[in-house]
């Protein structure tokens, strides 16, 4: 009865909200500079084809932080859907400002040119033969399309007409290089229907005959005939085969498209055709679906399946819906299509041996399905490699399990590689190493004696995370190390990660180095510098050389602790200083942030993560940047919450929280680094629901940040992270894990951040909302900032400079300087809370 009683106080107490005007702040200069500092530009490889070597480099230089004003430009907000209504494009886009070529290894750096005023670029494609690249600009109108030539470093616009992106990238090259399939806007599609303000009469649901439709809390779902008229205008689109002159020829007719894709060779595109009826209660990704294989010259070839609306798909990772799904081609044949189909409905409850099928049709498609593969778990995809080899892999959220198997497609017998525990990080063998085959498509880089490079980025190990290149067997299934970071010498101290294989054979391969005061780039490294059976000599060409992004916090002092809780769960966090930080200065004010983990075993969760050798990236994101202003910043603090065997790992979360939280705070004060009567706890998202938790819970810190959370778990009744049981299974679990239900128990300061439009699932604006009224019901000291137009994840410049203002406020008031009568920022005093638990 406790929830019942805290709701009726909370509607009987709480006075109406206190709602006053600002205008947006900016922090103090170290902390601004974080957020107006150029980003760093991202790269993409020409990748090793059976037609030229991968010898290019394409720099993508990516744009700054957008500025509200561009943020709060028109935006519809449909069938799970964010779009700009005047480019017909998504809304929110993250675009590039340019594009440069290097040649590889050591050539100089070419700007494109050709490239229109003010360019706001997306959409990059090496075609398949990577002499040229196709990507989009976005104008103030449209979405048009570019293709650059890669000898000459020269671009151009392609046709006239404009390109809809509504429902993912409007364009993708076909196998001979010379054309692409595009989704444009229809030429006579006409004007916009105007929005009905004025209904015809109330827009109902129904369900009947007890069909259960457990979805989880979805949001910018359609809500009226209005908006399904507006969502069909803006989301329809013609299929077009456009040559490089701009010459287009419609395939099929004007629909709303959800995917168009050539096959292989060429001579199909696959395309799938959203209709009616429309859904309010899921996105548009559950929609009916007509799945048809047209001919290239725009000729109905084959209907493959006619999907229906599926409201009904079971809310759980291991959920599938019913019916075929997944359709896409084969990648090293010229025209096959394979899908996938539930053998259990997609219901992860029932009992079955075979949870999913596989089945391939071939052209010309007039003949049945045949099935060539049976996953006991869900089938997560195939990696094609030639007629005799590919790679199956399939996975089970509730048992953390992953298989995968090698699969001859020639009679479509298999075996199983690697059938390990995806929780089990130490284990991971990595990701094999592919190349374009004839036809452009991505397949597996098979080495003689049938052996093939495994890439793993992140190589994760007791000792830390220490990337690494293997070679693996497919015969013997047998694996060798061929190089690892962190190897003897000169390196031992260095974060080296592989990111793209350029030769196998000659041992080429592209990596990033790193160190905490160098920030990344890229070499190639020589992984046989005197042959495969020579010394142990290290060859490396530089290939980029980005400057440092903040050259004034060089310096920041930065460490890797190994800690364990009370129960023996062995943890990790890293412990950031100011640079001029002595020992014998006494212990800091501290910063703690973090985002709690699920596991299914303690020793899953006790593996060592990251590195001390990588670069301190001081970000205006986390608690990082704080370190600027003289905090001990204990971040990304592993907090595993772990249900081994038939146990619920949320039965006991709270406790393993508080446990984790207090570890972390007294390895903080073994070192002496850490003041544990100031410290100050924060996070995002899952993070933000970890902190009001913590709060709630325990006494160990002064005060908290949450930002976008959710603290009502009764509004995610049908489960929540990796929460699969509903309200009704587990209600005192619900119950006690919902700051919301537990407000009388907050004691410490919390600021509340919120993004005005987050459209994350389960995290609604109003859990903040509501939850700030609670929080003022019950006389907690408090704060609460909605930023405007912000999702999920904050982006523009004003809104990042402004939570960085709240942030170092609130911190310096209630851990920094804790007085009776602190106030942050200069806003109204209140009573603080603190000490430990």
């Amino acid at each position: 009865m406790k929830q019942f009683l805290i709701i009726a106080c909370f509607l009987v107490l709480t006075a109406p909200v206190s709602l006053f005007a600002q205008s947006y702040q900016t922090p103090p200069k170290p902390l601004a500079d974080l957020v107006t500092v150029p980003p760093t530009p991202a790269v993409s490889v020409s990748g090793k084809s059976e037609r030229r070597p991968g010898d290019y480099l394409l720099i993508l230089e990516r744009a700054a932080n957008p500025t509200i004003a561009e943020l709060s430009q028109p935006e519809l907000r449909l069938a799970g859907l964010r779009m700009n209504p005047a480019t017909n494009g998504p809304s929110r886009a993250q675009f590039l400002t340019g594009l440069k070529l290097k040649k590889l290894p050591d050539g100089l750096e070419t700007a494109l040119s050709g490239l229109p005023a003010s360019p706001q670029l997306g959409n990059v494609q090496w075609s398949p033969d990577e002499t040229k690249i196709a990507f989009t600009h976005t104008t103030n109108s449209q979405i048009e399309l570019y293709m650059a030539d890669v000898a000459t470093a020269t671009a151009r616009r392609v046709g006239t007409f404009a390109l809809n992106g509504v429902l993912g990238a409007p364009v993708q090259w076909v196998s001979d290089s010379k054309s692409l399939i595009v989704k444009a806007i229809p030429v006579n599609r006409g004007q916009a229907p105007e929005v009905t303000r004025v209904p015809a009469g109330p827009t109902t649901q129904e369900n009947v005959g007890g069909k259960r439709g457990q979805a989880p809390t979805y949001q910018d779902l359609l809500k009226s005939p209005s908006d399904e008229a507006q969502f069909a205008y803006y989301a329809t689109s013609q299929v077009m085969r456009v040559t490089l002159d701009g010459q287009a020829q419609p395939i099929g007719g004007p629909g709303v498209i959800g995917g168009a894709s050539p096959s292989p060779d060429g001579r199909y595109v696959l395309v799938q055709t959203i209709h009616t009826p429309f859904s309010y209660l899921v996105p548009v990704y559950r929609f009916p679906t007509r799945t048809d294989i047209f001919s290239i010259d725009g000729q109905l070839a084959k209907t493959l399946v006619d999907s229906p609306l599926q409201e009904s798909v079971p809310y759980s990772p291991d959920g599938a819906p019913s019916g075929p799904r997944e359709f896409g081609w084969r990648n090293d044949a010229p025209a096959s299509v394979y899908y996938v189909e539930a053998q259990d409905n997609g219901d992860p409850k029932v009992k079955a041996v075979i949870r999913d099928k596989v089945f391939l049709i071939d052209a010309p498609f007039t003949g049945q399905p045949k099935e060539i593969y049976a996953a006991q778990y869900r089938f997560e995809g195939f990696q094609w490699g030639n007629d005799n080899t590919a790679l199956a892999q399939e996975r089970w959220w509730q048992s953390r399990k992953e298989l995968t198997k090698l699969v001859n497609p020639a009679n479509w017998q298999t075996s199983v590689l690697f059938d390990r525990s995806y929780e089990d990080r130490y284990s991971n063998p990595g990701d094999p190493d592919t190349r374009r085959n004839a036809y452009g498509r991505s397949v597996l880089n098979l080495l003689p004696n049938n052996e093939i490079m495994m890439l793993n980025a992140q190589g994760a190990s007791p000792q830390g995370d220490r990337p690494f290149v293997s070679v693996f067997n497919l015969n013997t299934k047998q694996s060798r190390i061929v190089w690892r970071s962190g190897e003897a010498g000169a390196d031992a101290t260095v974060f080296e990660r592989p990111i793209n294989v350029l030769d196998a054979a000659k041992g080429l391969i592209l990596t990033t180095r790193e160190t905490p005061d160098v920030n990344p780039n890229y070499f190639i490294r020589n992984l046989y510098p005197k042959g495969k059976k020579g010394a142990a000599a290290v060859a490396l060409t530089p290939v980029t050389n980005f400057p440092h992004p903040y050259p004034q916090l060089k310096g920041v002092q930065k460490q890797q602790l190994r800690y364990k809780r009370a129960d023996g769960v062995e943890l990790t966090s890293t412990l950031y200083l100011p640079a001029d930080y002595k020992k014998e200065n006494g212990p800091l004010p501290t910063f703690l942030w973090a985002y709690p983990a699920e596991f299914k075993s303690k020793d899953a969760a006790s593996q060592v993560s990251g590195s001390p050798y990588q670069f301190n990236r001081i970000s205006y994101w986390g608690a990082a940047a704080f370190v600027t202003m003289g905090y001990a910043i204990l971040d990304n603090a592993s907090i595993p919450i772990v249900g081994e065997g038939d146990k619920e790992p949320n039965d006991t979360y709270v406790d393993q929280l508080v446990s984790s939280a207090k570890a972390a705070i007294d390895e903080g004060v073994r070192l002496g680094v850490v003041d544990s009567t100031r410290v100050g706890v924060g996070g995002h998202s899952y993070g933000a629901f970890m902190t009001a938790n913590l709060l709630s819970n325990s006494r160990l810190f002064r005060a908290g940040i949450a930002r976008s959370g959710a603290y009502n778990r009764t509004l995610t009744p049908f489960g929540f992270q990796n929460e699969q049981r509903s309200y009704w299974q587990a209600p005192e679990v619900y119950n006690k894990m919902s700051p919301f239900m537990n407000a009388d128990k907050m004691k410490s300061p919390l600021l509340l951040v919120h993004g005005e439009a987050d459209n994350n699932t389960g995290t609604y604006p109003i859990q903040s909302e509501r939850y700030y009224n609670a929080l003022k019901g019950f006389g907690a000291t408090t704060r609460l900032v909605m930023l405007p137009y912000e999702s999920h994840g904050y982006t523009a410049k004003e809104s990042l400079l402004h939570m960085l203002w709240e942030m170092n406020g609130w911190l310096d008031a209630y851990v920094k300087n804790p007085k009776p009568n602190s106030t942050a920022n200069g806003q109204k005093p209140a009573k603080v809370g603190g000490g430990e638990k």
